[in-house]
């Protein structure tokens, strides 16, 4: 088991896209309460794949909502990049994850009545702004649904859909992208091709992208690997392979 305090996984020199420190969430009170965080130390770089797993209920889930801005920490400390998201409003907050963040879930959130394409631009349509039409081409093109833009959602594949979803969150140029279960609702073939879309991403756009899984085969595909159990960081991985990612999983299990 590695020492997981963030001096020690990421050192001063490599660029920290996202992290928390001493990070704690409680929700219910009394009998009821549940420390889904319990004290996390963990740093994200930038231009790295790492994945976050851990068995159902340890708090990967949370922990990557929090980083997000999705969900507030109890006490402790969550960046995106130097900015303390504990320091903003409500109304900061959202502008950040609009302006800063990108999102993909298990559910492609995709507007039935629009267009792959119309689908890709709507946030930077909603908020006013141009978009870089060499980036949407660079991104549609790593993604390959180039030939997909004029197609609404019911004319695409699951696969062809959240890769969709992915361009969407790629084209703001997001500082990070949150992946919570991106291949939860494939085949394993579209989750396959989605996980490579992915690790290009972070390969040729020099994206970077923290994603939960379950999977040990998704989490090969990334440079590094979490575990958390009961809200603790308790092991910390890179290069990870199928086997060695399984290996722990059954190790935590025990």
């Amino acid at each position: 088991m590695t020492d997981t305090t963030l001096d020690v996984v990421l050192p001063q020199t490599i660029s920290v896209a996202a992290r928390v420190v001493d990070a704690h969430r409680t929700y219910g009170v009394g009998g009821t309460e549940v420390h889904a965080l319990d004290g996390v130390t963990v740093g994200f770089p930038a231009g790295m794949f790492t994945s976050i797993m851990g068995p159902s209920g340890s708090g990967k889930s949370t922990l990557m909502h929090c980083m997000a801005g999705l969900d507030t920490l109890t006490s402790g400390q969550a960046f995106v990049g130097d900015t303390d998201l504990a320091t903003l409003s409500d109304r900061d907050r959202t502008i950040l994850r609009r302006d800063r963040l990108g999102f993909v879930f298990q559910a492609f959130n995709l507007l039935a009545p629009l267009t792959a394409q119309e689908n890709i631009t709507l946030p930077a349509d909603l908020a006013g702004r141009p978009v870089d039409r060499e980036w949407f081409d660079t991104v549609v093109r790593t993604l390959d649904v180039a030939d997909r833009l004029s197609h609404r959602p019911s004319q695409l594949s699951g696969g062809q859909q959240q890769r969709v979803a992915i361009a969407r969150a790629l084209v703001e140029r997001p500082e990070v992208l949150f992946a919570d279960e991106p291949t939860g609702a494939l085949d394993s073939r579209a989750s396959a091709e989605l996980l490579t879309f992915l690790r290009n991403a972070v390969d040729d756009l020099n994206q970077t992208i923290v994603m939960v899984t379950h999977d040990p085969v998704a989490a090969a595909y990334t440079d590094r690997v979490v575990f958390l159990v009961d809200g603790l960081v308790v092991d910390d991985m890179t290069g990870p392979t199928h086997d060695t990612v399984l290996d722990t999983m059954k190790h935590l299990g025990r």
